[in-house]
C-alpha cells in the first residue's frame, strides 16, 4: 500500500497495533446534519439494501426490533468474499470480527486503505461514505446499523453539540468497542425480556466510543452529574420497576421519569444505588422469583414469565448467575 496522502476532502492514516493494522479517513457529516429528506439527488442509501447486494443477494440476520434513534442490529453472520462499490448509506456500519481470514480493503477516491482481518477487531464505515470495498476471505461478524439521530442525540448531551468528524476503520483494533459489541450479540441471542434495556445502555457505550476513539479530533465530553439521584427519584424510579417487573422496560421511560437524558441517568442511578438501571432491575428480578420459588405449586417455567423473562432457559442462566444456584437447585434446599 501506498504512503499516505492528504487532500481536501480525505486524511487517510496508517496505525499498526499487535492485533491488526487499521486505516482510518476523516469525514464530516454533511452541512444538513438533520437530514430533511430521504428523497433527491443525494439521498443517502437503504443500509440494508446494499449489505445484502454486497453479499450477492443473502440477507443479513437484522434484529426485528428497532432501537432508539432508528438503530438497528445483525446478529452474528457469515460473510463470503466480495467486492462492491458502495455507495453512501444512511446508517454508520459497525462490524465485530469473530473468525476469518484474508485481506480487507477499501478504496476512497484515490485513497486505498487495506488491513488483514483478525478476530478482535472491528471495521467501521460512517454514515454518507461511499468507496468500493473488497474482502478476499469469509469471515465471521455481528453488525450494528447505528441510527445518525441516536448518534447525534449523544452528540447533543454529552459532547456539547459539536459535531465530530468520524474516521473510517478497517480491522481495527478497539478491544473495548469490540467487548461492547460481543455483549450487544449476546443480548441479541440471550432471549431475556430485560435485554432491550440491556442493549440500550450498551448502544449509549458504542456512542460514546465513537466519539471518544473514533473522531478525528479529540471530543470533549461535558461532564456528568455530580450526585446521584435524589431520594424521591430513587421512588420514582424503583416503584415504577417494580410494579412493571414483568414487562420489557426502556431506558428511556426510566429517564423520563425523573427528566434526565438517558446517559445522565445512568450514571446518577449508579451513584445512588450502585447499579446500573439494568442490574438493579435483574436484582430485582430474581428476588420476587427466589420468593415464588417456595410454592411449589408453581412451575419454573411460569415463574420465568412471572417475572419477565421470555424462556425458562434465559431465567435459569440469569439467576445461577445472580444466586450461583439453579432455580431447581434453589427451591431443593428450602
Amino acid at each position: 500500500m501506498q504512503g499516505s496522502r492528504q487532500s481536501n476532502a480525505l486524511v487517510v492514516r496508517r496505525t499498526f497495533s499487535n492485533a491488526a493494522r487499521s486505516a482510518s479517513v476523516r469525514y464530516r457529516f454533511p452541512a444538513d446534519r438533520r437530514e430533511k429528506s430521504s428523497m433527491g439527488r443525494n439521498a443517502l442509501a437503504d443500509t440494508t439494501v446494499h449489505i445484502r447486494r454486497l453479499q450477492r443477494g443473502l440477507s443479513p440476520p437484522v434484529v426485528p426490533e428497532v432501537f432508539s434513534g432508528d438503530t438497528r442490529l445483525v446478529g452474528r453472520w457469515r460473510n463470503e468474499p466480495f467486492e462492491y462499490d458502495l455507495p453512501p448509506l444512511k446508517d454508520h456500519v459497525l462490524a465485530a470480527k469473530y473468525a476469518g481470514h484474508g485481506m480487507a480493503s477499501v478504496k476512497i477516491g484515490r485513497q486505498m486503505m487495506q488491513a488483514p482481518s483478525a478476530v478482535g477487531t472491528i471495521t467501521f464505515a460512517p454514515r454518507g461514505h461511499g468507496g468500493l470495498w473488497r474482502m478476499d476471505g469469509a469471515v465471521e461478524v455481528s453488525n450494528i446499523f447505528l441510527g445518525h439521530k441516536r448518534l447525534l442525540a449523544c452528540v447533543d448531551q454529552v459532547g456539547n453539540g459539536r459535531e465530530p468528524e468520524l474516521l473510517d476503520r478497517v480491522n481495527f483494533a478497539d478491544p473495548k468497542l469490540f467487548t461492547i459489541m460481543t455483549l450487544i450479540n449476546d443480548e441479541i441471542s440471550s432471549g431475556d425480556a430485560m435485554s432491550h434495556l440491556a442493549i440500550e445502555q450498551l448502544l449509549d457505550l458504542v456512542c460514546l466510543q465513537l466519539l471518544r476513539a473514533h473522531s478525528a479530533t479529540s471530543m470533549p465530553i461535558a461532564p456528568g452529574p455530580r450526585r446521584g439521584l435524589s431520594a424521591w427519584q430513587i421512588k420514582r424510579v424503583t416503584t415504577y420497576i417494580r410494579e412493571n417487573i414483568a414487562e420489557d422496560i426502556r431506558l428511556q421511560e426510566l429517564a423520563d421519569l425523573v427528566n434526565l437524558s438517558r446517559f445522565h441517568f445512568c450514571t446518577a442511578f449508579r451513584m445512588a444505588t450502585g447499579h446500573t438501571p439494568y442490574g438493579w432491575l435483574t436484582r430485582q428480578r430474581i428476588a420476587h422469583a427466589k420468593t415464588l420459588l417456595k410454592d411449589r405449586t408453581l412451575r419454573i417455567v411460569d415463574i420465568a414469565l412471572i417475572v419477565g423473562y421470555e424462556t425458562q432457559s434465559a431465567f435459569s442462566a440469569s439467576f445461577r448467575k445472580e444466586v450461583g444456584l439453579t432455580p431447581s437447585e434453589f427451591r431443593r434446599r428450602l
